[in-house]
């Protein structure tokens, strides 16, 4: 009787061990990223309900210095972007809407010009769009301004003087960018919409101007300007906690506030993606 080599018996389990260690490694690295990501996010929920306590029980309190703190992120967050959300408005309705305009027009399926814009501009594209750039522009600019000063003392110097740093410098935050991106939203849509017809209007389309907003109009219901205020309030909130928590939450050095502010940028977006995903989810139900 022949005997089996012992290389030919050990070969295959030999070959079995680092495929077998790849995946524990994998697992490892997956379980570990996921407690991660669990940890942080508890501590960002934590973090949300104090600052939505702190804005119901000190709602009164110090409203000549929160007030004006409050117009300030209005302003910063909202009115000076207007120039940039115009553009970014005539940009989608100049390439996106002025050219489905046409091609539905082409194909004789002009009635459904109206459902298409409600459904992607102002139900979708345009809260989400909105979101992004104002947490690109002023979201950033939190986390490195609220890490700087934690990095530096100042929060704590805040705190020696009776100072309550979520009530003065997140509450303001918050409301001012659930305002600013609500109207940001609203000054987007009204852009696009009308870049876009002009748009078609110079391609020839015939669509008179009275048919195109009847569509409009009778696609709209009611449920579309609630959720449109709820998930713009709703981004701006976010984009406000999220930012404040990256640079506030843990104590920070000069040198780790450029990874806050990446990790603020990318939960920020996770969030709004996913809160718009339970809008989507509703707008199904209704």
């Amino acid at each position: 009787m022949e005997r089996t080599p012992a290389s030919a018996t050990q070969f295959p389990a030999e070959q079995a061990r680092p495929k077998a260690s790849l995946v524990r490694a994998f697992l490892d690295f997956a379980g570990s990223r996921v407690i991660q990501w669990m940890d942080r996010a508890h501590e960002l929920i934590a973090f949300s309900l104090i600052a939505t306590g702190v804005t119901v029980t000190k709602f009164n309190i110090a409203p000549r210095v929160i007030r004006p703190l409050v117009r300030a992120q209005i302003y910063r967050a909202g009115v000076r972007l207007l120039p940039m959300i115009g553009f970014l408005g005539c940009a989608l309705g100049l390439i996106i809407i002025g050219q489905t305009v046409s091609l539905l027009t082409r194909v004789g399926a002009h009635t459904l010009i109206g459902t298409l814009m409600v459904t992607v501009v102002i139900r979708e594209l345009g809260p989400l769009l909105t979101a992004v750039v104002v947490l690109a522009r002023v979201g950033a600019a939190t986390v490195v301004e609220l890490g700087t000063s934690r990095a530096q003392g100042e929060v704590e110097a805040l705190e020696a003087l009776g100072i309550d740093p979520i009530h003065y410098l997140v509450v303001p935050r918050m409301w001012g960018l659930a305002v600013s991106v609500f109207a940001l939203t609203i000054y987007f849509v009204l852009v696009a919409l009308l870049s876009g017809y002009l748009f078609a209007f110079l391609q020839d389309v015939p669509l008179p101007p009275p048919e195109y907003f009847r569509q409009l109009a009778s696609a709209l219901r009611w449920e579309d300007f609630v959720m449109l205020t709820l998930k713009s309030a709703a981004f701006g909130i976010i984009i406000a906690v999220v930012c404040c928590y990256q640079g506030l939450a843990k104590p920070l050095r000069i040198e780790e506030v450029p990874a806050a502010t990446t990790r603020a940028v990318v939960s920020s977006v996770v969030a709004c993606v996913l809160l718009d995903a339970v809008f989507i989810v509703a707008y199904l139900l209704i």
